[in-house]
């Protein structure tokens, strides 16, 4: 019996051990044959807004000479792979959440303070001296707090008024972004990793465990007068830490660049209601500078990730795009100068296709005189719209005179965190697409601009992008 019954407990070990080889994710190692490790696929649904630019190649810039400024610009054939692009640029719309979670944000914090209302559940009631008031007999006993006092109180913390005008507005100089980012690229290059050993692989050369390797990072702090310090700190490489940068950004957009950017202009009614005033919802977003935009695209990430379940882990974030990807999907499937496959830029009926400064001090021409509302043009090929005019576009990419020529030819970047310490040069983003400012030529998709990355102006927005997350090999037909 015990024979028997050991006999079939083998049986079912065999049996179960045979099921873990050959289920689901799992391998068939019938034979002793190494198959492989399977897994299972996701399918990564669009993301809202956005669309899918497949990917390909292109001959990026332009053989032209600028007939305006008589600048090359650089060429070079590259290749990019597929990536999720907003169909629209940034509206005031979806910035202005951005903005009012910040705002709620430091209301919500502020509802756990005691000076704002706390833990508390008593309050001592003083005179104008500070001296404790003695509320009948009961000279040291607290009163009661307000939970209505104290939600008040730290809802109105945020706000200000005009000094003049007594007008009621957000206290824009609190709204401050912190967020961390880890920087994959530099913890993944040879010379940083923190065993000695894996820093070079020539074996002709011994190692020193000794050797002092130093890393730059970024680090930030407000200080008690509400003032924000950046810092590039650089330091000997000590853990996997070294490579987590923080910023603190602040995130309302400059208005005022309606009235620095146009000297003796009646542009008051942009400043002031331009992004707060819901009649500009659809309108693009402006006066955000390049690390405003790229706060944004770090806060939609983590808005995201919070409503995934565990599949969060694999979606790719949100970014700016590189200047090769802008280029890439402006141009559309057939590589056109220009995003719509027509010549020119109005149909012969005189309808134009993009909203920029058809001529000289005639803003009107094509129906606008500032920005326009998101998507009232026609998109081109890839399903993006305005991309060209209305708003220039920030991108991730570094500007340099080389542009592309200072690139890998393989979805081609160049970043560079500026500090403020750095020169003011170093500081140049490339910004691409031109604006409702703007005339013909510098609409064309291989046109090439700068901004300095502190900057937000009147003329300059944004979209992001994603990375697509595994794309599907097929054979050329």
């Amino acid at each position: 019996m015990k024979k028997l019954l050991f006999a079939i407990g083998t049986v079912v070990f065999a049996l179960a051990v045979a099921s873990c080889f050959s289920s689901k994710g799992g391998s068939n190692a019938s034979g002793g044959e190494v198959t492989g490790v399977g897994g299972t696929s996701m399918s990564e649904p669009a993301p809202y807004g956005m669309v899918l630019v497949k990917r390909g190649s292109l001959k990026m810039g332009t053989d032209k000479t600028d007939s305006l400024w008589g600048k090359d610009v650089p060429t070079r054939d590259i290749s990019v792979d597929a990536f999720w692009m907003d169909e629209k640029e940034v509206t005031n719309s979806m910035y202005r959440q951005f903005v009012y979670w910040v705002r709620d944000s430091i209301i919500r914090e502020r509802l756990a303070d005691p000076a704002y209302g706390g833990d508390e559940s008593y309050k001592i009631e003083e005179d104008k001296y500070g001296e404790p008031v003695t509320p009948h007999l009961n000279w040291n006993k607290a009163l009661p707090r307000n939970p209505d006092e104290d939600q008040e109180r730290a809802m109105e913390s945020v706000y200000t008024y005009h000094p003049v005008t007594g007008e009621k507005m957000l206290d824009v100089k609190q709204l401050n972004y912190r967020y961390e980012v880890f920087d994959y690229v530099m913890a993944a290059k040879r010379k940083y990793r923190l065993d000695p050993n894996e820093r070079n692989l020539n074996t002709d050369f011994e190692t020193d465990p000794n050797e002092v390797v130093m890393i730059s990072k970024d680090t930030a702090y407000v200080d008690d007068d509400g003032i924000i310090h950046r810092e590039t700190i650089t330091r000997p490489l000590s853990s996997m830490w070294d490579f987590v940068n923080t910023y603190i950004v602040n995130v309302y957009p400059d208005t005022t660049c309606w009235i620095n950017d146009f000297q003796n202009a009646e542009n008051e009614v942009y400043m002031r209601l331009y992004f707060t005033h819901s009649n500009y919802n659809e309108y693009p977003v402006v006066g955000v500078n390049w690390e405003q935009a790229n706060a944004f695209c770090n806060w939609r990430t983590d808005f995201l990730l919070k409503g995934l379940g565990p599949q969060a882990k694999f979606v790719q974030r949100y970014r700016l795009p590189t200047e090769a990807e802008w280029e890439f999907a402006a141009r559309g499937k057939d590589g056109n100068e220009l995003p719509w496959q027509q010549d020119g830029v109005s149909s012969d009926k005189g309808c134009f296709y993009a909203n920029f400064k058809p001529d000289r001090g005639n803003y009107t021409k094509d129906g606008n005189l500032i920005t326009s509302k998101t998507g009232i043009y026609s998109a081109n090929s890839n399903g993006l719209y305005d991309m060209a005019g209305n708003v220039a576009e920030w991108t991730s990419t570094v500007y340099t005179e080389a542009g592309v020529l200072s690139m890998s030819d393989m979805n081609p970047t160049l970043t560079y965190n500026a500090a403020k310490e750095d020169p003011y040069a170093l500081k140049k983003k490339s910004v691409r697409g031109g604006s409702w400012k703007d005339p013909e030529s510098f609409i064309k998709s291989a046109w090439r601009s700068y901004e300095y990355q502190n900057v937000g102006r009147s003329f300059v927005g944004f979209r992001c992008v994603r990375s697509q997350l595994g794309t599907a090999s097929k054979a050329k037909k």
